[in-house]
């Protein structure tokens, strides 16, 4: 099973202005990235604010929201969980998930870089500069990377396709 990180980032690194600005800055090709590799991968894990930019169930793939208020989030279809990301892997993995997509925002992509579970990152270079604003990852970490492949997106996107080195 493979649990990679999905994230749309500026030119200067960021996946947004403030924790409530929506991503619709991303490209047209970008959201159609999205849409092929977390159908790729079935299950799509994010936090509960990048959930409500969504809002809803997306078709063929589970959706898992991590909250500490799952009262909260009663959409029909969405999952919510409080599990260590290595625990919520090894629950999806027993049973038969073939891919997880972390979705954002910074704490979840956090939680799961230091949790060790992740393999792969595909971060979509998008050629806006917000100057501040929200970082990929929201406290220091360290993680070695190997860079799998590059590729244009759409007219002015650059996909950078890395694995985590162990």
């Amino acid at each position: 099973m493979k649990t990679f990180i999905l994230a749309t980032l500026t030119a200067d690194g960021l996946i947004g202005r403030h924790a409530n600005h929506l991503v619709d800055w991303s490209s047209k090709a970008d959201k159609q990235l999205f849409v092929r590799l977390t159908k790729e991968a079935g299950v799509m894990v994010m936090g509960a604010n990048q959930f409500a930019t969504i809002g809803r169930a997306l078709p063929g793939r589970r959706t898992i929201v991590y909250t500490h208020h799952p009262e909260n989030i009663t959409v029909e279809g969405i999952e919510t969980t409080t599990l260590a990301p290595s625990e919520l892997i090894a629950k999806l993995r027993q049973e038969g998930a073939e891919g997880v997509a972390i979705c954002g925002g910074a704490a979840i992509y956090t939680m799961f870089m230091e949790s060790g579970t992740v393999d792969e990152l595909y971060l979509n270079m998008s050629p806006l500069l917000f100057g501040q604003g929200i970082t990929l990852f929201s406290s220091p970490l360290e993680a070695k990377l190997q860079l799998l492949d590059t590729s244009r997106l759409g007219d002015n996107d650059v996909l950078l396709h890395y694995g985590v080195e162990e």
